[in-house]
């Protein structure tokens, strides 16, 4: 058998109903659902069970996200099914810290609590973020450099496909430019927020002085990975992790800047 990965998504990927199934099945999943509850005083079980405008918001979606992810691994980890690496895209790195056995279930649904709200409170106003399909980075960030308001490249996710992030009047006009231009397609992000954006700056840095209150659990860099991650770094760009010196831990650097999951 081959190695394992674990990965997670993040934000966008949320919908109604989420991990209600999981519940119905496995007692271990609803004890998830309940301690996410304890800990933050948040309805999380009606947040994802049930259709409802809060599940797209900001503050409620990382919480949420989370819960189902930490309960999805519950009901793996009764199967025995153990990863050889975990990973996670953004707001997906806590549940990788989760299957690492990181950082403690009580202390992450705590982190992402306050990640969502420093996120939310930081642009009130919300924000927007779009793929943008079939076209070169260059020509993208020729055309936002052009574009009035904030909005910036957020992931360049593969050649043909990334990111876009800002005010949500900036992004629906570079949608309308690029696709002008050439784009195959631009499609908005299910998001409330302008995500890897300088408009969260202030937010990251909010969460960085959180973050020292809490204990992570030492883990360690694969050879791969720190050869990945000085590549990286010569580029100018940090890729994963809100804490840059960890693989996967919150930094104002990756909330206010673009994310490159795409080498040479």
């Amino acid at each position: 058998m081959g190695k394992i990965a674990f990965v997670f998504p993040g934000q966008g990927a949320q919908y109604a109903g989420m991990g209600k199934d999981f519940c119905e099945q496995f007692r271990e999943c609803l004890e998830v659902f309940l301690l996410a509850e304890q800990v933050t005083g948040l309805p999380v079980r009606e947040l994802c069970f049930e259709e409802n405008e809060r599940l797209n918001i900001t503050e409620y979606t990382q919480i949420a996200m989370l819960t189902c992810e930490a309960a999805m691994l519950e009901a793996v980890k009764q199967t025995g099914l153990k990863p050889d690496v975990t990973a996670g895209l953004s707001l997906g790195e806590y549940g990788a810290l989760l299957a690492s056995e990181v950082l403690s279930m009580e202390d992450a649904f705590r982190i992402v609590r306050k990640r969502g709200l420093y996120m939310q409170e930081a642009v009130p106003e919300g924000g927007a973020m779009a793929a943008v399909l079939g076209m070169e980075a260059e020509e993208i960030d020729e055309i936002l450099h052009g574009t009035d308001g904030t909005v910036s490249v957020a992931n360049y996710n593969c050649p043909g496909q990334i990111v876009i992030t800002g005010e949500t009047e900036a992004v629906n006009r570079a949608c309308a430019l690029l696709k002008e231009a050439g784009a195959k397609r631009t499609v908005l992000l299910k998001v409330s927020g302008p995500f890897h954006s300088p408009l969260l700056q202030e937010a990251g840095e909010r969460l960085a002085q959180e973050l020292q209150f809490y204990r992570f659990q030492q883990f360690f860099f694969t050879k791969q990975w720190k050869e990945l991650k000085n590549y990286v770094n010569k580029k100018g760009i940090c890729i994963i992790g809100d804490v840059p010196i960890y693989v996967a831990i919150d930094s104002a650097d990756t909330w206010a800047n673009p994310l490159m999951f795409q080498f040479d």
